[in-house]
């Protein structure tokens, strides 16, 4: 599945059972991040097109913030391709 980051409209590839932050470092996509298990909110944006799904049963994001779009990518992964708004995405290389 391919994910592209908005603005920069940076991308890269994913698959089932990675995370959305995994699959950016391994392709040399830095996120924001922090705790890396759904709590600290460091990494949150919001999905403009695609589906998801939370690895975790409680991510740290209310029933509001998941109907309007907001994931956290630390511990989300696509089920489709995906298009993210992730200002502060950069390429290392």
């Amino acid at each position: 599945m391919r994910v592209r980051l908005e603005p920069s409209g940076l991308d890269f590839e994913t698959e089932a059972g990675t995370t959305l932050l995994k699959a950016a470092e391994a392709a040399g996509i830095e996120l924001p991040s922090s705790c890396r298990n759904g709590t600290c909110r460091t990494c949150i944006c919001q999905r403009l097109s695609g589906e998801t799904r939370h690895i975790i049963e409680w991510p740290g994001l209310s029933a509001d913030e998941k109907d309007e779009g907001w994931i956290l990518p630390c511990v989300a992964e696509a089920l489709s391709d995906l298009v993210l708004d992730v200002p502060k995405a950069f390429s290392v290389f």
